[in-house]
C-alpha cells in the first residue's frame, strides 16, 4: 500500500505497468480462451460439475544462491503471493464483458476479493521446509544448508493451503494450492476434478479403478491440455482403467512461442496492460496472504511440517487433503 501510494505521487495508475512473468506463458494466457470459448467445458466450470481444484507449481531447484533473499521472503511472497493467485483468478474467474484490459482485470480483482478469508491457518495452510535428500541421484542440500540460510531458519520453502471462494460460481468448492522447492521435477498445472459418478453402477466391480474424471492445464514446461476419463480394457471382463486425452502446443502448433518476458515487454510497450497487474489487484493479493504470514508468527516449524528434498512435501500437507477425503494428484513427467 505504501509503495503504491509513493507510486501514484509521481505516475498515474495508466502508466504503471506490475509485470508478474507468470501471465505471460503462452498457456496462462490460453486459459480465458479455454473457458470461454468452448461450450462443453464452460457449462462444467462450476461447483454442480466440479469437486475440486489443485493448484500445483513445483520447482526442482532448491533456492541456492537466493538464500539471501528466502530468508527475507520465503515461498508465500515469493510465490503464493503473485503466481499462484493469479493463476487461480484466471481459472475461476466469471467471463468479462469484454477483452479489454480493465474488464478482465476487474474480474480478476472480484473473484480475489471473493475468497474467504483464512480465519484458522492451522487448518488451512501448511508450510514446509526441506532437508537434504536424494535428488536424481545426488544428495541435495537442506534449506538450512544453503548459503546465506540461518542455520535455525523457519522460513517455509514450501507452502499448501486450502481456498474457498465465496460467490455463486464456486460456492463449497475447495481449492488447493501448493509450491515448493528441491521436489521431484519442476512443472506448473492446474488439475480440474469433477465430481464423481453415482456409486451405483461400476463401482462394485471397478473399485478405486473408476477414477473421477478430470481436466489438467499443463503451464510448464511441455505446454498442453489433458483430458482424463475412464475406459474399458478390450476383453471379455469388465475392466476400467484411466486414460487420458492430449493436446500439445509443441504438437500442434509447432511454432516459436515468446518467452513470457518478451511478450510482457511488447504489451507494455503497445500500452495493452491486460497482462499487468493492477494497484487494487495487488492490495487483494496481499491482504490474503498477510494474516497468514502473521498466524506463523515465527513460530518453529514441527517435525511433520520438514520434508526430503527430492519428495512433494512434508507430511502436514497430505494431512490437509486427507481431512476432506482429498489426495495429492502429482505433476508426472512430460511424456
Amino acid at each position: 500500500l505504501k509503495l503504491n501510494n509513493e507510486l501514484t505521487r509521481f505516475a498515474h495508475e495508466k502508466q504503471i505497468f506490475r509485470i508478474d512473468h507468470y501471465l505471460g506463458k503462452e498457456t496462462v494466457q490460453n486459459i480465458l480462451m479455454f473457458r470461454f470459448s468452448n461450450a462443453i467445458f464452460e457449462q462444467l466450470w462450476n461447483r454442480t460439475s466440479v469437486d475440486h481444484v489443485q493448484i500445483t507449481v513445483s520447482e526442482k531447484v532448491g533456492v541456492g544462491g537466493r538464500g539471501g533473499y528466502y530468508e527475507e521472503s520465503g515461498a508465500m511472497r515469493d510465490m503464493v503471493q503473485n503466481h499462484l493467485l493469479q493463476v487461480l483468478s484466471l481459472i475461476a474467474m466469471e467471463p468479462p464483458v469484454s477483452l479489454e484490459a480493465e474488464a478482465v482485470r476487474d474480474e480478476k480483482v472480484k473473484l480475489l476479493k471473493s475468497i474467504r478469508p483464512v480465519r484458522d491457518v492451522s487448518k488451512q495452510v501448511v508450510r514446509g521446509q526441506y532437508f537434504a535428500g536424494m535428488l536424481d541421484g545426488k544428495l541435495r542440500n537442506g534449506y538450512r544448508q544453503e548459503e546465506k540460510v540461518k542455520s535455525d531458519s523457519n522460513v517455509e520453502t514450501y507452502v499448501s493451503m486450502k481456498l474457498f471462494i465465496d460467490n455463486w460460481r464456486w460456492s463449497g468448492v475447495p481449492f488447493f494450492l501448493r509450491t515448493g522447492k528441491s521436489m521431484p521435477l519442476s512443472a506448473s498445472e492446474v488439475r480440474i476434478q469433477f465430481r464423481p459418478t453415482p456409486n451405483v453402477l461400476f463401482a462394485a466391480k471397478c473399485g478405486l479403478k473408476l477414477d473421477p474424471n478430470a481436466i489438467t492445464l499443463r503451464l510448464q514446461p511441455n505446454e498442453g491440455i489433458y483430458l482424463r476419463f475412464n475406459g474399458k480394457i478390450p476383453g471379455t471382463s469388465l475392466q476400467v482403467r484411466p486414460v487420458r486425452m492430449n493436446f500439445s502446443y509443441d504438437t500442434e502448433f509447432g511454432a516459436y512461442t515468446p518467452e513470457a518476458y518478451e511478450r510482457l515487454l511488447l504489451e507494455a510497450i503497445a500500452g495493452d496492460a491486460t497482462l499487468f497487474i493492477r494497484r487494487d489487484e495487488v492490495e487483494t493479493a496481499w491482504s490474503i496472504v498477510d494474516p497468514i504470514r502473521a498466524g506463523w508468527n515465527n513460530k518453529p516449524l514441527t517435525n511433520r511440517e520438514f520434508y526430503s528434498a527430492g519428495t512433494w512435501g512434508p507430511v502436514a500437507a497430505e494431512d490437509l487433503l486427507a481431512a476432506t477425503n482429498h489426495v495429492w494428484r502429482d505433476p508426472q513427467p512430460a511424456q
